[in-house]
């Protein structure tokens, strides 16, 4: 990664936390990477998470015990945890494209964080549990939370450019994972094919990958990953959700594919298209929520044309029709996290804007800016406890249920990917990085 792009990154964290630390109150900052969390009644680990907040100043995400210690106005300082261990790998100092904007201190043991540690006029974020008698500052203020949370939808270019990457990794492991389903793969073998063409282990993912065949692409966050094979004339589709790590920072991408030629293969088709003609409309000063809106209009088109429904697709909409084949949200602000923080906030300074009360679990209730990143990730899906619920509704006559069963055995079809907004352009570095 290039050494003056991280610079200038930090160069803007630097003002954005004077800012919001003086406005907040506080003078310093003491931010913890962490700490594993061992299993109940073992001496086993779960896998380290890194605290966002702290990879959001120092691309560190696999270094428990850890801080990072700013003053307002000063260069910032890193305890970075290099224990004396024969049990397990120990990291090296770090010497690396980032290293020289902070002042580094080598940490044997997590108490010795202490001695740089203070809690005067300072602000804490982090998990508390096992530090409740340091000294480290106010835990976690919401308002200060708050203004840092809005600030991350506003990507920098370093930042653009860990997303790039990220993608670019995604987009390899993708190609690499629909080949295995080609040839028959099972899911977990298809997995397999995904980490290693990613070279990125699976702890080492944004999320848990959805790789699911057949039925299984109708379960949203599907993650069990069945080891066998499935006979030839039993393959019929496979729909993909899996991202890669750049720094830190996510790319979270979906895919659908046909086994054979036939009218899922066209909805797989006509899905793309709406997708792309969703991506286009996503332009400063649009709120999100209409986007997610045009969303349903699109899928309901669909629906009407595949014969699925007999409603238009404005009935559809408007009926809510279209709910139950389409249940989540359009997509989402990505960035540090797969689901990037303050999506439903109001202002800088906190509150709540909730989504829609007929979608409730779209993501974003904010209006669309330059230099925010998004998914768009329209689907339609045939969801055995949404259609038992639809067939005992008032509108289960719109359904041609015919129709249904037949298209229920693929599952469903999601096409997702990840857009940065310019000014005057929307980039979409998925696609970008397939044209490659």
């Amino acid at each position: 990664m290039d050494k003056n792009l991280y610079s200038e990154h930090l160069a803007t964290l630097k003002s954005r936390y004077d800012d919001i630390l003086e406005q907040c109150g506080f003078e310093t900052l003491n931010v913890f990477s962490g700490k594993p969390s061992v299993q109940f009644l073992d001496d086993n680990y779960y896998p380290f998470r890194v605290n966002p907040q702290f990879k959001a100043l120092v691309p560190v995400t696999d270094n428990p015990h850890s801080w990072v210690i700013y003053r307002r106005g000063q260069k910032p300082k890193l305890l970075f945890y290099r224990p004396v261990d024969f049990w397990h790998y120990v990291p090296p100092a770090p010497q690396t494209f980032w290293s020289d904007e902070y002042d580094i201190e080598l940490l044997s043991k997590p108490a010795d964080a202490k001695q740089f540690l203070s809690a005067d006029n300072a602000a804490f974020l982090g998990e508390t549990n096992g530090l409740e008698d340091w000294s480290v500052g106010t835990p976690n203020p919401e308002e200060l939370l708050a203004r840092l949370h809005w600030a991350r939808a506003y990507k920098t270019p370093y930042e653009m450019a860990c997303l790039r990457e990220a993608n670019r990794i995604a987009v390899k492991a993708h190609r690499a994972a629909e080949a295995a389903f080609r040839e028959g793969a099972s899911e977990f073998e298809i997995n397999l094919a995904y980490l290693n063409a990613a070279g990125q282990g699976e702890n080492q993912m944004p999320y848990g990958n959805i790789v699911g065949l057949n039925e299984h692409a109708a379960i949203l966050h599907y993650t069990h990953l069945n080891t066998a094979r499935l006979p030839e004339a039993e393959r019929r589709s496979f729909l993909i959700d899996a991202g890669a790590d750049c720094n830190g920072y996510c790319a979270d991408i979906t895919r659908s594919y046909a086994y054979r030629d036939g009218e899922y293969a066209e909805l797989v088709a006509a899905m793309d298209e709406k997708e792309q003609e969703l991506v286009a409309g996503l332009k400063p000063g649009t709120p999100y929520p209409d986007l997610h809106l045009e969303c349903h209009h699109k899928v309901g088109e669909l629906l009407n044309r595949f014969g699925v429904i007999k409603s238009s697709a404005e009935s559809a909409v408007e009926s809510g029709l279209t709910r139950p084949f389409m249940p989540h949200g359009l997509g989402h602000f990505l960035g540090l996290q797969v689901h990037d923080v303050g999506g439903h906030q109001t202002a800088p300074e906190g509150g709540i804007t909730p989504p829609p009360e007929q979608y409730p679990f779209l993501r974003t209730s904010r209006t669309v800016e330059e230099n925010q990143v998004f998914t768009i990730e329209p689907g339609l899906y045939f969801i055995d406890s949404l259609l038992a619920d639809l067939k005992n509704s008032d509108l289960a006559s719109e359904v041609n249920w015919d129709k249904v069963d037949a298209l229920r055995p693929f599952g469903g079809v999601r096409i997702e990917d990840n857009v940065i907004v310019h000014k005057d352009r929307i980039e979409n570095m998925t696609r970008d990085c397939y044209a490659q």
